[in-house]
């Protein structure tokens, strides 16, 4: 796969949600804190079981409240936060807590995973490179998982479920003869994978700045470093509570999932350890790079001050014998001699051409 690089740009500044808005509500309160990457919000529902499978779109609150589920399993996806009473009438249906709305529509929240009696709500952190800009973007996924349902919760399309939806489509695989638990690991397991194209892209990073980080005046390099150091620490930040909720997930109890999907989530808790390790392998490398860049720029420094060195030593015995015959004495050596001058001329040019020859057989002169 072709990797693209970045534009050197400054890091870029994490967004932070405005928590004032917050202030004097009750807890539990639908406030949206976060960015609106969509224009509206849109909800798709998948229902399957062994027997078939149904899609259907739904383009109003008002519409969802007729659907009445014809199957086992149902997947409700809503792209876009922005709007309040939509999550207010998908907590209603669904019997969801105030408090796993208000942490939803939060869209800056760490990994982890909450159990309420009745549904499990966990969070991940999806992470892609930009194809425009090969900028890293992330989104929050918000995961509620029942006995019969599971609910999906991004910020904006980004092609992430789509080989799932697929699937399901098609028929391909076991997702429809298994539970929502298997519908829940199958999530994971894409956001994790996508942690991998993100390395990929990553490591390609480094592997550029390696190739150019020996030429000269490449001052460019420590913000290009400084970007990689900022990516891998806030990808590895959101990547290793993740660890937690796989774990707490095996624990849970067998209504949720069943002992059949563990060996399914330990195979992603063994991938969530090779980007943990791929990450720390990373921060060490861009740690290697920044302590590279500037041994190479001292280098150079010293190199360039050694040849200031040697050109001012060699100019030296000039400025001397110029400084002597520039004193004020009416009775000096040559002063009275027609070829006075030129006699002190070839004197300091021989001077510095045997300093210049001695300086070469000692190889300062190949050194600078």
């Amino acid at each position: 796969m072709p990797i693209k690089s970045k534009p050197v740009t400054r890091p870029r500044k994490k967004a932070r949600p405005d928590y004032r808005r917050k202030i004097g509500q009750p807890p539990g309160a639908l406030i949206h804190l976060g960015d609106i990457k969509t224009p509206s919000p849109a909800i798709t529902l998948f229902e399957y079981d062994r027997t078939g499978f149904k899609e259907c779109r739904f383009a109003s609150v008002a519409e969802s409240r007729s659907f009445e589920p014809a199957h086992d399993v149902v997947w409700l996806n809503v792209y876009g936060l922005q709007q309040p009473e939509v999550m207010s009438e998908i907590g209603r249906r669904f019997a969801l807590h105030p408090l796993t709305l208000e942490d939803i529509l939060n869209t800056h929240q760490r990994p982890k995973l909450d159990d309420y009696g009745s549904y499990l709500f966990f969070v991940a952190r999806a992470w892609r490179t930009a194809e425009d800009s090969g900028e890293l973007v992330s989104d929050q996924v918000s995961i509620v998982l029942g006995e019969r349902f599971v609910l999906t919760f991004q910020e904006r399309p980004g092609g992430l479920f789509d080989p799932i939806r697929e699937r399901l489509r098609q028929g391909s695989g076991p997702a429809r003869e298994r539970g929502p638990d298997y519908l829940a690991y199958s999530l994971l397991d894409a956001v994790v994978d996508r942690y991998f194209n993100v390395l990929e892209s990553l490591g390609g990073q480094i592997d550029q700045l390696e190739d150019t980080i020996d030429q000269p005046r490449a001052a460019h390099l420590i913000t290009a470093i400084n970007r990689l150091k900022h990516d891998t620490r806030e990808l590895r930040r959101t990547v290793w509570p993740l660890r937690e909720v796989i774990t707490s997930l095996q624990r849970v109890d067998e209504r949720f999932v069943k002992r059949s999907t563990d060996i399914y989530l330990r195979d992603v808790y063994d991938h969530i350890v090779q980007v943990v390790e791929s990450l720390d392998s990373l921060r060490d490398a861009t740690g290697d790079l920044l302590d590279l860049h500037i041994s190479l720029d001292s280098q150079r420094l010293n190199t360039e001050v050694r040849a200031l060195t040697v050109v001012s030593m060699l100019f030296m015995p000039a400025t001397l014998i110029s400084g002597i015959f520039g004193m004020n004495f009416q009775t000096m050596p040559w002063l009275s001699l027609p070829n006075g001058f030129w006699f002190a001329l070839s004197l300091m040019l021989g001077i510095a051409s045997i300093m210049g020859l001695i300086f070469w057989r000692r190889q300062w002169l190949q050194n600078s």
